[in-house]
């Protein structure tokens, strides 16, 4: 018989604004320690509406991370080794379309990735992996976010390209008008790589984004206002909050995804056994450990 699926948990990665979750039972922030360094903070472990879930803000508590100094690769791997199944990001981002408007959500299923100056992978020399995230978010698990944000009664666009610049600058006017032209619905600073390193976890993975304003390609709205996008976080912190609640009742006890997010590393690991690096596999044994464990019987 089939090894039954793990039983679901969820990870929940706040963005600008959005450092708690309410509500959850027997909750405590918990230390984790991981082979890529330390996560961004210590994660909040509870549980919600009976679902086992971690929260861990992005920035840290206090919001002491740059978007290049957030350490991408020991969060995922905190969160996997913690045993979460679905990761839901929350982030804030500049709309680029005037029909996406400040204080709209958006569920953001592609990305344009701009960064340069972070560590994008968990594979490398002695261990050479490729996934593909030719849709790099999780169709199902994004499905479920959008079904929580219409039962919170949150407006939210179903479908954006998400432009993922270095920071920590807002864009000049005229990256914003190239980013434009290129098809690009929002921008922010932290989508990548983190949706690349949860692919190469085997999470599912979905991106909820707040909108907090046009960046500055809009003619009535000129530069970005720091004032302005945290009047508007505040104001949609508690939204998102409570789209989290609704959560546990829309996804299943034991996730099986349709689309092979949990199945990622299946094909992807092109470095013979023999030939690969006994330190590096060791640091992979979280995230990659489902493969790794396969190939040595």
């Amino acid at each position: 018989m089939p090894a039954m699926p793990p039983a679901a948990m969820i990870g929940v990665i706040g963005g600008s604004g959005v450092y708690q979750i309410d509500g959850l039972e027997g909750a405590s922030w918990v230390k984790v320690s991981t082979p890529w360094g330390k996560p961004s903070d210590e994660i909040l472990v509870g549980r919600l509406n009976g679902t086992p879930m971690a929260f861990l803000p992005r920035h840290g508590r206090g919001h002491v991370h740059t978007p290049t100094s957030v350490p991408y690769r020991a969060n995922i791997d905190a969160l996997k080794r913690l045993g979460c199944t679905d990761v839901i990001a929350v982030s804030a981002v500049g709309s680029l379309r005037p029909d996406y408007q400040p204080g709209d959500f958006v569920l953001v299923d592609q990305y344009i990735d701009r960064t340069f100056a972070r560590e994008k992978s968990f594979f490398g020399p002695g261990c050479v992996g490729h996934v593909s995230i030719a849709h790099p978010t999780c169709t199902r698990l994004g499905q479920a976010c959008l079904q929580a944000a219409q039962q919170a009664g949150i407006k939210t666009h179903p479908s954006a390209t998400y432009l993922a610049m270095e920071g920590p600058q807002f864009s000049t006017l005229a990256e914003s008008r190239l980013y434009r032209s290129w098809g690009a619905d929002v921008i922010g600073m932290t989508g990548m790589p983190e949706a690349k390193l949860a692919r190469e976890a085997e999470l599912c993975y979905a991106s909820l984004a707040m909108i907090t304003d046009f960046d500055c390609w809009h003619p009535d709205h000129g530069a970005v206002d720091v004032a302005a996008v945290i009047q508007t976080l505040t104001a949609n912190a508690s939204a998102a909050r409570n789209l989290v609640a609704n959560l546990p009742a829309l996804l299943p006890d034991h996730p099986i995804c349709p689309h092979g997010c949990d199945h990622a590393l299946t094909y992807a690991l092109m470095t013979a056994p023999d030939k690969r690096d006994p330190e590096l596999l060791a640091r992979l044994d979280a995230v990659a450990g489902r493969v790794l464990t396969t190939d040595a019987t």
